[in-house]
């Protein structure tokens, strides 16, 4: 019996069943409302005993199910009565109530101080100035466009990152653009094409060009120039950018199955119904940076003059090195590259390439910033930053580090109510942002929640003004790495110059190298405009010009 007692629960309720059908007919009817529960259960545990799939419940039977049934609602236990208001899981409790008190118009100030350990390793702070200023006027702004651009856009600091129609519902699409419209900000379509509620929303799009070319495709699913150019003759598409790839699953393509292709779907993205949709790893359009930037000229005239650049995250230095030199070797240069980081999000990836694929965004922004300033390309070139960018401290980090603008995903996501339930991929949001289920995304009221993004916008540059006007600034592009302390360990701390540095104008080019660089000459020298490959390297280990660690070059402000 102690060997069996695993069984005993099983045992009982079937006997109680038994016991419950034979009271029907020998003591009372009501037994039959206890029949209607024992007999099922009995069944389940019989249906456990013999099923292959799962060992527990053929040891436990019946009861075994309770382990799955908490396991399921799991992540809201720990949301809602564990998680502390710190734990990023990704996004922290204080992060997003940030959100939400700014997109509702609520009070977002904080009683009786920080709850941030300040002495913790990897804090970091503003250093404000003893005559702070006051900035009446929050919309700022940032010119897009280069030389060879005939339209240029004149973007606010902080834009909705790219994300798809059929990632997310049709009401969270047009509750977004909405909201952008009622800002005066840009909506990133993602991939997925230009869906009716992008267009019914009426704001401002930066159209992504990915390598299904969704929207710009032939029926083989190459790029077609014609749809392309049709698609963005549109006024109000305002940019194009071709996505090389994205922080949350760099280097992956993607597969949407053809028993989720809906018919709005298959509009958006051009695509046929009842056939799994393809989105390949890599371009079919170019394969070597060479081929990269006469794609981006391509674009530049199909679309009448329109700011064209790229997305990335950064993964092999050298492959953006190489992309640089193709910058020189064709003269044609993009208008913006967006750098997303590995802190990116996704409504799904490989857990692989959640946690360990791609560069985060502070290193990845740095290297990007500093590779074109040594290239003598930097102000011709402006730069987006997009990877867990929430707060005005947050845009303001990455201004000082080298962005020009920001963009954020999930911020935007919390501002029309999501509650990072985190079941993107499930088709089973509970309120109706990542879904299709038409029931689940009415639950959705587009005129509120396109209030709230508005809303969001609005705060959060109303304390990018206030942060800017602390340290002394007249305008928040001014930051520089010198307005930020980085905590190394305890009792060390750092000033941004040491940590992320600008690095000399033109030192890739110049005659000249200095020291304490070789690394970037090194990989400079490995890198060539017509391929991505890696030149041979010899077997044994890499002979680095540096001999010995260098310390840190000061900031080069020119």
């Amino acid at each position: 019996m102690i060997t069996h007692q695993r069984y005993t629960i099983f045992f009982l309720i079937a006997v109680a069943a038994i016991l419950s059908v034979a009271a029907i007919f020998l003591i009372s009817p009501w037994f039959a409302i206890a029949a209607l529960v024992l007999v099922p259960l009995t069944a389940l545990g019989v249906y456990d005993l013999w099923q292959p799939r799962h060992a527990i419940l053929r040891n436990y039977p019946v009861i075994g199910h309770i382990r799955f049934l908490l396991e399921s609602f799991r992540p809201e236990i720990r949301q809602y009565m564990i998680e502390g208001d710190q734990d990023e899981v990704p996004f922290s409790r204080q992060v997003r109530a940030l959100v939400y008190q700014r997109a509702k118009g609520a009070e977002d100030k904080r009683p009786f101080g920080t709850i941030e350990n300040v002495y913790a390793s990897g804090y970091s702070w503003l250093t404000h100035s003893a005559t702070p200023v006051h900035l009446p006027d929050s919309d700022f702004r940032v010119r897009i466009g280069g030389p060879a651009c005939r339209q240029p856009y004149g973007a606010s600091l902080y834009n909705i990152s790219a994300m798809s129609f059929g990632a997310l519902s049709g009401n969270a699409i047009l509750a977004l653009n909405k909201g952008a419209k009622k800002g005066g900000f840009a909506h990133d379509t993602g991939e997925g094409g230009i869906s009716r509620y992008h267009r019914e929303g009426g704001g401002d799009l930066i159209y992504q060009v990915a390598s299904g070319y969704f929207g710009c495709r032939n029926d083989d699913g190459s790029f077609s120039q014609e749809k392309f150019a049709r698609i963005t003759a549109d006024p109000q598409i305002r940019m194009i950018e071709i996505k090389l790839s994205q922080g949350a699953k760099p280097g992956h393509g993607g597969m949407l199955p053809a028993s989720k292709i809906s018919a709005e779907i298959a509009e958006a993205r051009g695509i046929p119904m009842g056939i799994d949709c393809i989105s390949p790893p890599a371009h079919s359009t170019f394969s070597t940076p060479v081929g990269l930037m006469e794609f981006v000229g391509q674009l530049r005239e199909l679309s009448g003059g329109k700011p064209i650049g790229f997305k990335l995250c950064i993964g092999h230095r050298r492959e953006f090195l190489s992309i640089v030199k193709a910058m020189l070797k064709t003269g044609i240069l993009p208008d913006f590259v967006v750098i997303d980081g590995a802190e990116g999000g996704t409504g799904a990836a490989p857990v692989e390439f959640a946690n360990r694929v791609g560069m985060p965004m502070l290193e990845g922004l740095t290297f990007v910033h500093n590779a074109l300033r040594g290239a003598g390309l930097r102000d011709q070139i402006r730069l987006g930053a997009a990877g867990k960018i929430i707060s005005a401290y947050d845009i303001a980090r990455a201004f000082a580090l080298g962005a020009d603008w920001c963009n954020s995903g999930r911020g935007f996501m919390f501002a029309i109510g999501c509650i990072q339930a985190q079941s993107c991929h499930t088709n089973k949001c509970p309120v109706g942002i990542a879904t299709q289920d038409p029931l689940r995304q009415k639950a959705l009221e587009v005129g509120d929640k396109s209030d709230r993004v508005a809303r969001f916008h609005r705060n959060t540059m109303h304390a990018l003004a206030e942060i800017a006007g602390a340290a002394g600034l007249t305008d928040p592009r001014d930051f520089m790495p010198y307005h930020f302390m980085f905590r190394q360990k305890d009792n060390v701390f750092l000033d941004g110059n040491e940590v992320y540095p600008y690095l000399p104008n033109g030192f890739l080019l110049a005659d000249e190298e200095y020291p304490e660089l070789a690394d970037w000459y090194d990989r400079w020298e490995r890198a060539t405009a017509e391929s991505f490959a890696p030149p041979e390297i010899p077997f044994g280990p890499f002979a680095s010009r540096r001999k010995q660690p260098q310390p840190r070059i000061g900031l080069v402000r020119s």
